[in-house]
């Protein structure tokens, strides 16, 4: 299989990930030059986890780094099929719920905290996380992502 990054529409995707970080926070979330596709493989393999969604009435990831597959225990085909629901334990839902409500409404959020789980059930609690709505190039709402680098194995 191509690696994820050099497939056209996760090139787009990255494009619409950086754009939409810039626009809603004013920062740059990977100060990176060169070509789409390199700019797409610096993404892939940035020292931060970022995953994505879609605008599904369940959500589907459509987006993760290297370090989200790493964490999450998933492979790029597994993460993409998969409802981003599945990354919190039923009890952290209505959390995880309230905390997409609310990045939907205001455009992004700081500094958001809980747990979450890997495929193979091992529990992590994420820090400092950053949720923002992702803009297609008309500025329409067309997902949600997610970054953070401090996260505990519980």
């Amino acid at each position: 299989m191509i690696e994820p990054w050099k497939q056209d529409t996760i090139i787009l995707h990255t494009q619409r990930l950086l754009r939409s970080y810039q626009y809603w926070t004013g920062e740059t979330l990977l100060d990176v030059q060169g070509t789409l596709e390199a700019i797409a493989e610096a993404l892939f393999y940035a020292p931060f986890v970022l995953v994505s969604h879609g605008i599904e009435p369940d959500p589907i990831f459509n987006y993760g780094n290297q370090k989200a597959l790493e964490l999450w225990e998933l492979t790029w085909e597994e993460l993409t099929q998969m409802p981003s629901r599945k990354t919190a334990e039923p009890m952290e839902q209505e959390a995880r719920n309230h905390l997409l409500a609310e990045t939907k409404a205001k455009g992004f959020l700081r500094d958001y905290q809980g747990v979450r789980i890997s495929s193979s059930g091992r529990r992590f609690f994420i820090q400092d996380v950053l949720v923002w709505n992702v803009l297609d190039e008309q500025n329409q709402r067309c997902g949600q992502a997610a970054v953070f680098s401090k996260y505990t194995f519980l």
